[in-house]
């Protein structure tokens, strides 16, 4: 056997070790062997580099260094679950399924597991790339970190396995890796990793892949992602998945129909705890591919799969102190200070109150005995007093009347649980919050500019308002603490670059509330510019003698602008000082009109409301896309109001039946295309 064989001979034996072990969890070598061989795989890799590979199980051992991850867009787009704490709300989600798919609806249940959400892409056969979830459109490269994880393939095995594809699952530390690395730190004097969950998270970001190489880290496997996949159902994509070489979990199960998803999640409520990971609901997906297809999203969530979320652990703690947050919009959020408790694995020493409200209902007094949970084990919160406790002397609680940070009387508006503080021009943390919204990644995405920075800009006198950003020079930042010339001109030159973002992203950056990505984009897409949006009509002399009622009318009459959105514009448009901001911004050359790129191609359309429904050759998202570029309007259900419905293979019957019972006008794919002239 010549050099070459020999160290192909080792990768695919050590492959197979590797595999046995960790995803199998089958040993079939003892340690001290598989070492052995790997040395020798090595060694032969090192005498000749020509015949060394990525995917070599030499590359497990890490050892290059990261010093910055950078942020790549995802292929396809990392959905959010929307969750359920009942099951009434699981029927719920179950009969809006039902009544959107009109035929039989089979169902996968998986357990969800608490982790780090990465997405792996394969090509050909081979690992090429790993991003985290990052805010859904774009995550962080993390493929050199990932590749010494030892259950994640290199080189996939088996048959029809598609060319280009990415395969969704969480990356996990088992609770017996978690507490042997807490009792290494421990024999060292450092201080305690606080979860598996965090850990795991944090362990993709270090910057010394060999780090990550000695850190008992797992990768579980459940969704995959990708064109011309080779399977018709989420159950048939597990199993072929785990064919590949993917550790993807034995626990999950097929369910025919509601009382089998309930049965399943009944059996884990309890067994869970006897899982080696962290888990914290059950994912429930429809099975079948080309009724997700039919389902389709939510601008955040998929509609074909819920997570039902386990009751949440409660304990008690002392409630030591209440004080307050003020938010970028004002409002002001009571926290309890507690005594640190340990709830889920996680150290808590705050909770959310939320407002004067829930204090009053729950009687809170500081000093009290309290329950408290993680709300979907994530966030904190006081749930209950423990009245047997309590000092008969402790007196009733009072909630503030002025804001904790500038000493404003504080406002509460008529039907809204929360208090506000009115002074958004002064009030440090509100005016420092706009800012932080105004940069974060989802709005201007200013490169050299952190929240510290921020903090330190305000304080320094440099910026009052986001405006006053493209007013900075290297000469102004200088003096700064910390403050090197390159750092100033990495800031100068991010602002610079910022004026380049898409008219959307700055509506949504100006932090007016209720005003999501969403919302803005909707805006954008009905007004087209600033001046536009700005108009009030039925205006007399000038801004502010307009019809207030007028402009709220039209507002609420774009899809998915409701009251509250509409009453939150139009008190921004009335802001004299808001509009100075928006003047400021236009003058400094930021985008305040669409792009041509992102406007309508044509009016074709004309408005028309088209309902899709069924399986196309084209995905369903590109028939909304190619619907809205050329005008038309996407609705979710058929009514009177409805002008076409475009009808695909395996639509329901019931759907059929509505629109010959309403006289819609059915169009076919083709038709559609024929229409808009593609």
């Amino acid at each position: 056997m010549d050099v070459q064989q020999q160290i192909i001979a080792l990768q695919n034996q050590l492959r197979e070790y590797n595999y046995q072990y960790y995803v199998l969890d089958n040993p079939s070598v003892s340690d001290f062997e598989f070492d052995k061989q790997l040395e020798q795989l090595q060694q032969l890799e090192r005498q000749h580099p020509q015949f060394a590979s990525a995917d070599s199980p030499t590359q497990r051992v890490g050892g290059a260094v990261t010093s910055d991850f950078a942020t790549v867009e995802h292929t396809y787009r990392m959905y959010s679950l929307a969750n359920s704490y009942n099951r009434e709300e699981l029927e719920e989600w179950a009969a809006r399924v039902q009544k959107d798919i009109e035929q039989p609806v089979s169902y996968v249940c998986e357990l969800k597991y608490d982790g780090a959400s990465i997405s792996l892409r394969y090509q050909d056969g081979k690992f090429v790339r790993a991003l985290t979830r990052g805010d859904g459109s774009q995550g962080d490269d993390v493929t050199t970190n990932v590749r010494t994880i030892r259950s994640v393939p290199l080189t996939l095995k088996g048959d029809h396995i598609p060319k280009d594809f990415e395969i969704r699952g969480e990356i996990v530390l088992p609770w017996e890796g978690f507490h042997a690395m807490n009792k290494e730190r421990e024999e060292l004097g450092l201080e305690l990793y606080r979860n598996p969950r965090n850990t795991a998270s944090g362990s993709l970001k270090l910057k010394d892949s060999a780090a990550v190489a000695v850190r008992p880290l797992s990768c579980l496997l459940y969704q995959l992602a990708g064109d011309d996949l080779p399977f018709a159902s989420q159950w048939e994509g597990l199993e072929m998945a785990r064919s590949w070489g993917f550790k993807v979990p034995q626990e999950s199960k097929l369910a025919s129909n509601l009382n089998e998803v309930q049965d399943f999640i009944d059996h884990w409520e309890t067994a869970r705890h006897d899982l080696p990971y962290e888990t914290d609901g059950v994912v429930i997906k429809v099975n079948n591919l080309n009724q997700q297809a039919e389902l389709g999203f939510t601008a955040k969530a998929p509609r074909w799969a819920i997570a039902y979320k386990f009751a949440a652990e409660q304990v008690s703690t002392v409630l030591e102190s209440i004080e307050y947050q003020v938010g970028r919009t004002g409002a002001i959020t009571p926290v309890a200070y507690l005594q640190p408790v340990e709830i889920s694995g996680t150290t808590v020493a705050r909770a959310s109150l939320h407002n004067a409200d829930q204090i009053a209902r729950l009687d809170i007094r500081e000093g009290d005995t309290v329950y408290v949970e993680k709300g979907g084990e994530i966030i904190p919160k006081v749930v209950a007093v423990d009245l047997d406790q309590r000092d008969p002397k402790a007196p009733v609680y009072t909630y503030t009347t002025t804001c904790p940070a500038c000493r404003t009387p504080l406002m509460r508006k008529e039907g809204e649980a929360q208090h506000y503080c009115p002074n958004d021009a002064s009030c440090p943390p509100q005016v420092k919050g706009r800012i932080q919204h105004f940069i974060s990644r989802k709005a201007m995405d200013i490169d050299g500019i952190g929240d510290e920075t921020v903090d330190q800009l305000v304080d320094a006198g440099l910026i009052q308002n986001v405006a006053d950003l493209y007013t900075l020079t290297e000469e102004k930042l200088l003096p700064l603490d910390r403050m090197a010339a390159k750092s100033a001109s990495k800031l100068v030159a991010g602002v610079y670059a910022s004026k380049k973002v898409p008219f959307s992203r700055v509506l949504f950056g100006l932090g007016i509330r209720y005003v999501g990505e969403t919302v803005a984009k909707k805006l954008v897409a009905h007004y087209g510019n600033i001046d536009a949006l700005l108009h009030m009509p039925n205006s007399g002399d000038g801004l502010f003698d307009t019809s207030v009622q007028d402009k709220m009318n039209e507002l609420v009459a774009i899809p998915e602008i409701g009251e509250s959105i509409a009453r939150s514009l139009v008190d921004w448009i009335r802001d004299e000082e808001s509009q100075k901001i928006v003047q400021r911004l236009r003058e400094a050359g930021v985008s305040v009109e669409q792009e041509q790129e992102d406007a309508p191609a044509s009016d074709t359309l004309g408005g028309k409301k088209f309902v899709i429904s069924g399986v196309f050759d084209l995905s369903r998202a590109d028939i909304k896309q190619l619907i809205e570029m050329h005008g038309g309007k996407n609705v979710g259900s058929l009514s009177k109001s409805t002008d076409y419905l475009v009808r695909g293979e395996n639509m329901g019957p019931a759907k059929l039946e509505k629109a010959e019972k309403l006289g819609i006008p059915m169009i076919t794919e083709q038709d559609l295309l024929n229409m808009i002239g593609v």
